[in-house]
Formats: C-alpha cells, structure tokens, sequence
C-alpha cells in the first residue's frame, strides 16, 4: 500500500455490534480519499468479539491495522497508543460508537490541506437524554471558565491533526490523558466545524458515570488550579466567620446574660470538619496525580500488532 496519507485511529471496547457498520462506512470514506489511508483499530482489552471482527476486517485488506492491548487500560489511553503507531501525514481519531460520522473526516482532512493543524468537531446538538446533556453542557463551560489555557466548547476527541501535532502530542509524558486538553494546550492552528452527533448505533454507552466523573476530574484537575486557590479563599472565609463569632460571643459575655449553645457549638464542628475532608479530598486528587506520574509506568501495554509488518 506504500506509506499511508491518512491515519484514522478508532479505539474499541466492546463494540461488535456496532463494528460491522462502522467499517463499512469507514471504507467508503476512505475509498474517497485522494491518497492512501490506513484505519487503526485500537483493541482495549474487549471481552466479546470485538478483536476477532477485527482480524476479518484486516483479512479483507491491507488497510485495517489493529492494536491489541493487553487488557482495558481505558478510553484515553487507547487513543494514545493508536497515535503512536499512526503513520499518515494527517491523523483522525473517531469514537467506534457513530455517535461521530466518519463521512465527516473528509472535510477535516481538506480543513488540514488548507493550512490548518487541527480540525475538530463542535457538537451542535446530542441525542442523549435531558440529564446527560445538561451535565456535558455545565462541565464544557466549568472547564472553559477555570482552565488556564481556552478550551473550545462542546469538542470531544473527534478531530484530525497534523503530522508536527501528532508528534508533539505523543512527545507529552503525562500519565493521566485528557486528549481534547493537550490538544489544546498544544496550540498551533485551530478550527472547529459545527456538526450534529448522532445517537450510539448500537450496543450500550461504555463510558459509565463513575468514568465520566474520572474524565472529568482529569480534565479540571490537569488544566486548572482553581480547586486549590479555593480552598484558599474559604479557608480564609471561615476564618473570618470565626473572628466576627468569637467577637459575638465576647459581647454577649460582658454585656448580657450568657447562655452556652451547645447545638450551635456542634453545627459548627460539623461544618469546619466537613470543609476540611473537603479539603483534603482537593488535595488528595492532586497528590494522587502526582504519585502516578512519578511512578512512570507506560500508559499503556501491547499485546499484539496485527498489519504493521505490511507497507
């Protein structure tokens, strides 16, 4: 096939109802292409038929290459390691979900060809339900307003990037991966393309709620300080509550007729005792961070390759 134009990278969990479809559509994106494309699955530990569905895909032809991590080392992760194989002068990561359509790369490889490094998708509407919807719309603005760096709104990880952007985003030794934020903070020239996400094709979300706050976390946490200069500035409130009470209760002592207020005295322990785990967890987030980042481990572990011993 000579060395690919075009990388599409498509990490997998568990997808095999939803493979057959999506490389059918994969195929005809890349048919259209006006230069050679390879399309990168990246199998992160699935348990059904996922990498099986995936070696047939690669028999069918040259352009399907997979690789197979030793067990689920997660969604990010799983990007990360097809970028580091991608080959092509433009790199695309896609969700094997549909909820982003293929037929869309395209245009953010012409986007590239005009000059462009990055191009990504700007989610114009979702089809989730109402309490789901609400929750990416607040955490997309939250991230915005406390990030240190500008972060687009409502853009996920569906994007394609430039050769020098793929290079430097692997260069990046950061063990918790928020990719759409080291995009980010990468720079370079940016562009959006307004699109309409569609509903999963098939199969359930794997992105579970107890992943999404995890996501979340690493994406406020790695791009901002304001948590901890929070903390500052209620230590600093509570502090001041506690200079006006000892004042209060120093007056009603000399002047009036004092009367202890146990139950007062109980809220307010519990309260500074609820400020402080609060605090701690804070803290704890950012420490836990860098005890991981300090231990060095790869991010992520191969098992097998399959197609990269071909052209």
């Amino acid at each position: 096939m000579g060395s690919p134009r075009y990388s599409i990278v498509v990490p997998v969990f568990n997808e095999e109802e939803v493979l057959p479809e999506l490389y059918d559509r994969l195929r005809l994106v890349i048919d259209g292409l006006d230069g050679p494309a390879e399309i990168i699955f990246v199998n992160d530990g699935s348990a059904d038929r996922s990498l099986a569905l995936l070696k047939r895909f690669h028999a069918n032809g040259p352009r399907v290459r997979i690789v197979s991590l030793s067990r689920n080392f997660g969604h990010q992760a799983a990007i990360t390691a097809g970028l580091a194989h991608a080959r092509g002068d433009a790199v695309a990561i896609l969700d094997a979900d549909l909820q982003d359509p293929p037929e869309l790369l395209p245009k953010f490889f012409k986007g590239l060809g005009e000059g462009w490094d990055i191009v990504y998708g700007i989610r114009k509407e979702r089809k989730e339900g109402a309490p789901k919807r609400l929750a990416y719309f607040v955490f997309y603005r939250l991230l915005r307003r406390m990030a240190n760096i500008h972060m687009p709104l409502d853009s996920g990880d569906f994007c394609a990037m430039s050769r020098r952007v793929v290079d430097h985003l692997n260069a990046l030794g950061e063990s918790d991966r928020f990719i759409r934020g080291l995009r980010a903070w990468l720079g370079f020239r940016q562009t959006g393309i307004v699109y309409e996400r569609d509903r999963r094709h098939a199969g359930v979300p794997k992105y579970t709620l107890m992943k999404l706050l995890k996501l979340s976390l690493d994406g406020l946490i790695s791009f901002s300080y304001v948590p901890l200069r929070l903390i500052v500035v209620i230590g600093l409130v509570i502090s001041l509550m506690s200079f006006l009470g000892i004042l209060v209760v120093l007056y009603r002592y000399i002047f009036t007729a004092y009367v202890p207020g146990y139950t007062s005295l109980a809220i307010l322990i519990l309260f500074i005792g609820g400020v402080q785990l609060l605090t701690l967890g804070v803290i704890g987030e950012y420490i836990g961070r860098i005890s991981q980042q300090v231990k060095s481990r790869p991010l992520f572990v191969v098992d097998e390759l399959t197609g990269f011993d071909q052209g």
